[in-house]
C-alpha cells in the first residue's frame, strides 16, 4: 500500500492528519502524543496485525485479551452474515431472539457447576456492575436487605462505569474521577513476590485471604453483600493466586453468605488453558462475569453465568417484583449471540483452550531460557497464554528499574512488529490461543533483541 492509496473515502495520508485525529478520543491515551505517531490498524489474519501503511505486527496481547481464536476467522464472519440475513434487533423490552436463547443454552453446558443460568450483556463494565447490583438486589429478596457493600482487591481492574470503577483497586485508573460510590472495601491482593504483609509463601498461612475475613469481620459481614476477584489480576501485573488462595476466599464467603463474584472477562474462554479461569483453579463462584473472548473481539458481547441457588430469588409472579432490575439495550443482540455461539465452537472444536495450556507452558519454558541469559526477570507467573514477566534491576534484591524500563520495552517490541502490555515494572505475553510453538520462537526473538536495546545506556 502507498499513501495515494485509499482506505473507504480516505487516503492514507488523511488518516494519519491531526485533522481528521483530533475528533477522535482513545482509552488511556493522550491524544496529543498519539497524533504524532498514530498506529491505525488496516487488516488482520490469524495472529498478525497489518496497519495502513503495510507493517506487520504479531498480536502478543489478542487485542486486548479478545481475539481468542484468531484475527479474520471465516466461520464466525460467515455466521455473523447469516443471521444478519433475517434481522438484526429484537425488542428487548418484549421479547428475545433464537440466537440468543441458543447462545443462553450453549453457555449454561460449557460453564462449571450450576451457573445454568445467563444474562447476555456487551461489555465488561456492564456485566461487572450487574453482577455487584444482583448481589444486593439477592440479599434484599432474601431477608439480608442490610448486605449492600462489596469487597475487592487493590490493584484490580473491573471496568470503566462508576460502580465498576468504584469496586477497581487501581489509583491510577480511578482517583481522578473520585469520589466515587459508597460501600466498595479493598484489601491487598495476592502478590507472592512482593508480599504486602512482609512474609514468603508458603510458610505465610496465607495470610492475604485471612485478611479479607478479618475485614468482612471488622465490616460487620450482615453489611457485605458480595465480594468480586480476577482470578488472575491483569492490571496488578498477571498477579497468579498460590493454589490454596480462591478455595479459601470461596469458603470465606459461603461462611458469611457473601456473593462470590468471579471477573473473568480476561481469564474466560481458553485464556488460562481451561474453558474459565475458575476451572483452572477449581473454584466455582456464584456468578462468573465474562466477555472479552467470549465473541473473540468480533461484536460487542459478554454475560453473567448465575448460579441456580442464587437465581432462584429471581424467579417468581410478576406481582412479586422480584425480577432482575437491569436493563441494556444491547443485551440480547442477535448478531453478537451468533458470534458468540461460533467463538465459543470454534474453541470447542479445535481445542483452544489445550492448546493454550500446551504453547502456554511453551512459552513459559522459552522465558526461563531468556532470563538464564539476561537475569532481569523477577518473576515469570500466569496460567496458558496469560503470562506476565516483573522486571528487575537486581534479583537478589528484587530492586526495580528506576526509568520506567518496562516502557522502554514496550517502544523497543513496537518498532520490531510485536504488540505486547508493557508497564513500567512489568509486561504480558497473551497471543490468540491458535497461536503455535514456532508463533512463540518468533515473540521471543523479538523480545531478546528488544530487552537489549532497552538495556543500552
Amino acid at each position: 500500500m502507498n499513501p495515494e492509496q485509499s482506505v473507504g473515502k480516505t487516503t492514507l495520508e488523511e488518516l494519519k492528519s491531526e485533522e481528521l485525529l483530533r475528533h477522535i478520543v482513545l482509552d488511556f491515551r493522550q491524544m496529543k502524543q498519539f497524533i504524532e505517531h498514530p498506529l491505525i490498524m488496516a487488516s488482520a489474519d490469524g495472529i498478525r496485525y497489518k496497519d495502513i501503511e503495510g507493517k506487520e505486527y504479531i498480536d502478543g496481547l489478542s487485542g486486548v485479551y479478545v481475539v481468542n481464536v484468531g484475527h479474520n476467522n471465516r466461520k464466525i464472519i460467515e455466521a455473523m452474515k447469516a443471521d444478519m440475513n433475517h434481522f438484526v434487533f429484537a425488542p428487548p423490552l418484549h421479547g428475545t431472539n433464537p440466537t440468543a436463547i441458543r447462545l443462553a443454552k450453549l453457555l449454561s453446558e460449557v460453564s462449571p457447576g450450576d451457573l445454568n443460568t445467563i444474562k447476555l450483556l456487551s461489555g465488561g463494565s456492564e456485566v461487572t456492575e450487574g453482577a455487584m447490583k444482583m448481589a444486593r438486589q439477592y440479599h434484599a429478596q432474601t431477608d439480608h436487605p442490610k448486605k449492600y457493600k462489596v469487597v475487592s482487591l487493590y490493584t484490580s481492574y473491573h471496568g470503566a462505569t462508576m460502580g465498576a470503577m468504584a469496586a477497581t483497586g487501581c489509583k491510577r485508573r480511578k482517583s481522578v474521577f473520585e469520589p466515587l460510590l459508597e460501600g466498595f472495601i479493598h484489601v491487598h491482593p495476592h502478590y507472592c513476590y512482593r508480599c504486602p504483609f512482609g512474609q514468603e509463601y508458603p510458610d505465610c498461612g496465607i495470610t492475604c485471604a485471612k485478611i479479607v475475613e478479618e475485614t468482612i469481620e471488622m465490616e460487620d459481614p450482615e453489611t457485605i453483600a458480595s465480594m468480586i476477584v480476577e482470578p488472575i489480576i491483569n492490571t496488578g501485573g498477571i498477579l497468579t493466586p498460590p493454589p490454596e488462595y480462591l478455595p479459601l476466599i470461596r469458603k470465606i464467603t459461603q461462611k458469611h453468605n457473601i456473593i462470590l463474584i468471579f471477573d473473568e472477562i480476561i481469564t474466560g474462554f481458553g485464556r488460562t488453558g481451561r474453558m474459565f479461569g475458575s476451572q483452572t483453579f477449581g473454584v466455582i463462584p456464584d456468578i462468573i462475569c465474562c466477555g472479552k473472548g467470549m465473541s473473540s473481539g468480533y461484536a460487542p458481547l459478554a454475560a453473567m453465568l448465575i448460579s441456580d441457588e442464587v437465581y432462584q430469588a429471581f424467579w417468581g409472579e410478576p406481582s412479586q417484583n422480584v425480577e432482575f432490575s437491569e436493563g441494556h439495550t444491547y443485551g440480547c443482540h442477535q448478531i453478537a449471540a451468533a458470534a458468540g455461539i461460533a467463538a465459543i465452537e470454534e474453541l470447542l472444536r479445535r481445542k483452544l483452550p489445550e492448546n493454550a495450556q500446551k504453547v502456554g507452558d511453551y512459552l513459559t519454558q522459552r522465558l526461563k531460557e531468556l532470563d538464564d541469559e539476561l537475569g532481569i526477570f523477577g518473576e515469570i507467573r500466569g496460567k496458558g497464554l496469560m503470562v506476565g514477566v516483573e522486571l528487575v534491576k537486581d534479583k537478589k534484591t528484587k530492586a526495580k528499574f528506576e526509568d520506567g524500563f518496562g516502557k522502554k520495552v514496550g517502544e523497543e517490541v513496537m518498532e520490531r512488529g510485536l504488540i505486547l502490555r508493557t508497564e513500567a515494572d512489568w509486561f504480558a505475553i497473551a497471543p490468540p490461543l491458535i497461536t503455535t510453538e514456532e508463533d512463540i520462537d518468533e515473540i521471543i526473538m523479538i523480545l531478546r533483541e528488544s530487552l537489549i536495546a532497552a538495556l543500552k545506556p
